[in-house]
């Protein structure tokens, strides 16, 4: 038996989007789990609903654990805070089977159908998206913040940013230029004249590096059915690679299967999505071209890896994300080598070449546009030991 001694959170001012797990056992080993949004919401499901009946458990039953967690009486649909929990929870479980059998958790799936992927970078700044209120319209009194505050190069100048990329090696980039139109929470409308604006990052794109470099339009899911075809059709003559999340409901199959039957570019969904069933009605209703899927939303590994037998079956190439935190890096990574239709993975070079690194003990390789697979057994990462020993560290832990 290895038995669950201790579960324990820890959360950052500097990063209050994120969370960390870690699940201690009786054996000595520790798995670290991550997850992203409402962190204190989730630090609150993992103290109240999860560890009191998970610790003294065998460590080993994933499947069993993992089907507690996801499938309870009531409620727990899509990426919620339960689920987020929970997906923490799976990657810190799969993070001690690695560790225990001294393998990476790729090799514990089943194996690995590559020794490496390829990446594209998602070209955001060094705080998006992980603090209150970062995510917001870059405007002409902001100063990069170093060499890699890549959303503001998008914003002012995305030839010159590919240029960068191609020269680093990167072969595939993603922008959002359209954001900026969206007024409101829910469905928007765009105007004729910001869809001729939008575009021109893609035309200085192709100006600059020709096809050297695929080019992917996210779109947020800020936009109304009408709205997302307008943008999808004006992207079609520069040929994106793909057009992310372009609808307000991506658990809507039919409209995104409609907006998929009107336009040329192909259509990616979703890391929104929480749980295989939710794939599944979309892959039915003929709704997407890529399969996206972030392990710290969706359940973690153990559902992770059905989502990806789904998207076998079907035939979709698969791209985990990450463009949140260094743990959700290293599972899509390990997920991407083992899934047999994995095709990219999400990276941000802002991200990698800071503050990623203050926090965890390894980080990928990647080297001319590619991510090798990890060598040590486990998720291939832990937490610093300075990082819980900050006088600002948020810890909690419940024991037996």
């Amino acid at each position: 038996m290895s038995k669950i001694t201790c579960i324990r959170t820890l959360r950052l001012p500097e990063r209050p989007k994120l969370i960390w797990l870690e699940i201690e056992t009786d054996e000595g080993l520790i798995g670290l789990g991550e997850s992203f949004r409402g962190a204190a919401t989730v630090e609150a499901a993992v103290h109240e609903l999860i560890a009191p009946g998970l610790v003294g458990r065998d460590s080993r039953q994933i499947e069993a654990i993992s089907l507690e967690l996801t499938t309870p009486y009531v409620g727990f649909h899509s990426a919620g805070a339960e689920i987020r929990a929970a997906s923490a929870v799976d990657i810190a479980l799969w993070d001690l089977k690695g560790q225990r059998h001294g393998i990476p958790i790729y090799e514990a799936l089943g194996g690995a159908c590559r020794d490496r992927i390829r990446v594209y970078n998602t070209c955001a700044g060094y705080e998006f998206n992980t603090q209150q209120g970062a995510r917001r319209e870059i405007t002409q009194a902001d100063i990069a913040q170093g060499p890699y505050d890549d959303q503001l190069a998008f914003s002012r100048d995305a030839g010159a940013l590919a240029i960068s990329l191609v020269e680093e090696g990167y072969t595939a980039m993603k922008i959002w230029p359209f954001d900026r139109f969206a007024r409101q929470a829910g469905a928007n409308s765009i105007t004729l004249a910001e869809v001729k604006e939008g575009v021109e990052a893609f035309r200085q794109i192709r100006q600059a590096v020709g096809n050297q470099i695929e080019i992917m339009c996210e779109l947020h899911s800020l936009w109304d059915t009408s709205a997302a075809l307008r943008i999808c059709q004006a992207l079609e003559e520069f040929e994106p690679y793909w057009v992310e999340d372009p609808l307000c409901k991506m658990d809507d199959a039919r409209a995104l299967a409609d907006l998929r039957n009107r336009t040329r570019v192909p259509i990616c969904a979703s890391e929104t999505l929480g749980g295989s069933v939710a794939y599944r009605d979309l892959l039915a209703a003929g709704s997407m071209d890529y399969l996206m899927l972030d392990l710290v939303w969706c359940g973690g590994f153990t559902e992770a890896r059905k989502i990806a037998a789904l998207a076998q079956v079907y035939n979709k190439p698969l791209a985990p994300h990450d463009c949140t935190g260094p743990v959700a890096l290293f599972a899509g990574l390990q997920l991407g080598l083992h899934a047999p239709t994995a095709v990219l993975q999400e990276v941000v070079r802002a991200s990698l070449s800071t503050w990623y690194g203050e926090l965890v003990t390894h980080l990928p390789e990647i080297k001319a546009g590619y991510a090798h697979a990890p060598k040590l057994a486990g998720l291939g990462t832990a937490l610093r030991p300075e990082v819980k020993q900050r006088h600002d560290a948020i810890i909690r832990e419940t024991r037996g």
